[in-house]
């Protein structure tokens, strides 16, 4: 029998066929575990409806794909099954703020 609080694929949805991310259809609590083609990963903190979670590794530099269409670039190695946001990718078209700039 499966582990109950084994989250699977179903939670990951992929927009188009040329996408490198997933994106959750419901919220992922930390600790969750789920898979990912074949693999189990595991959440280090929760995340929410909508955040992105990379399907294969994508290397520095590298353009990531949401809707078939370049959302921005990797600014580091992201590996499989890894939440891709700002902390690791940057927009291509608009400047990303942080708190401490400007100061």
């Amino acid at each position: 029998m499966e582990n109950s609080s084994l989250l699977t694929d179903k939670i990951l949805l992929r927009l188009s066929p040329n996408d490198n991310v997933f994106v959750l259809i419901k919220s992922m609590p930390a600790g969750a575990t789920f898979r990912l083609r074949g693999q189990v990963f595991h959440m280090e903190k929760s995340l929410g409806l909508g955040h992105k979670i990379a399907v294969r590794h994508i290397r520095p530099g590298e353009k990531i794909y949401k809707y078939g269409a370049p959302i921005g670039s990797a600014t580091r190695n992201i590996q499989p099954g890894e939440h891709v946001h700002v902390h690791n990718m940057k927009s291509d078209y608009l400047p990303n703020f942080r708190r401490d700039e400007g100061r």
